[in-house]
């Protein structure tokens, strides 16, 4: 795996391993006020983020251009702010960033979308083995 694809891995191994720590965190103390920021961290980050890995890995010429780079920064940006807004808004001090966040989130979605379509498979990719 290389490129965007190596890119959107190594993210989704690092939101895993965070959510797995903060899970662990979560339990030992008996304090789960902020699972849903957990739930998000791994949703986002380790979940979509290995099935973005993946697309662009098997789907020969997804990763050309601007556009999956912008894709990735969405995603991280979508990260950096929705997984910290979402316990600011929990404890009621704002909720600017999850807000914003979310936006990214969609923004990040929708340029996924748009990579999707424009995307045409490499037939030779998928032919049967002989």
């Amino acid at each position: 795996m290389t490129g965007i694809a190596r890119l959107f891995m190594l993210t989704a191994v690092i939101c895993a391993l965070g959510g797995m720590v903060w899970g662990i965190q979560m339990s030992a103390s008996q304090d789960h006020l902020l699972s849903p920021a957990h739930g998000h961290l791994n949703l986002l980050g380790w979940v979509s983020c290995a099935i973005y890995a993946f697309y662009y890995h098997l789907v020969p010429g997804a990763d050309y251009g601007a556009l999956p780079r912008l894709h990735l920064a969405a995603a991280l940006l979508s990260l950096g702010l929705l997984v910290p807004g979402i316990p600011l808004a929990i404890q009621e001090r704002t909720e600017m960033l999850a807000q914003a966040g979310s936006l990214a989130a969609l923004v990040s979605m929708l340029l996924f979308g748009v990579i999707v379509l424009r995307s045409r498979p490499d037939k030779a990719a998928y032919a049967p083995q002989q």
